[in-house]
C-alpha cells in the first residue's frame, strides 16, 4: 500500500474572519488635551518662580547678616 504525498496532509483549517469595529470618537478631543498641558507647564513654572523667590530671599538675608564675612 502506497500513501501518495496528497494523502498525508490534512484538511485545511476553516478561514479566520476578523471583524473591525470602530471604537465611538474619543470625547477629548486635541484642544482638551493642549489646554490641559499647557495649564501643567503653568503650574510648575509657577512652582519654580515660587521657590526661585524664597531661595533669594534666603540668601539675601544670609549675606545681609554678615555682608563682608569671607
Amino acid at each position: 500500500m502506497v500513501m501518495s504525498w496528497a494523502g498525508m496532509q490534512p484538511e485545511p483549517s476553516p478561514p479566520i474572519i476578523v471583524k473591525i469595529i470602530e471604537p465611538n470618537r474619543d470625547p477629548t478631543g486635541l484642544a482638551d488635551v493642549l489646554i490641559g498641558a499647557l495649564g501643567l507647564t503653568g503650574v510648575m513654572v509657577l512652582i519654580a518662580v515660587i521657590a526661585a523667590g524664597i531661595f533669594a530671599a534666603v540668601l539675601f538675608w544670609s549675606r545681609s547678616r554678615k555682608p563682608y564675612d569671607h
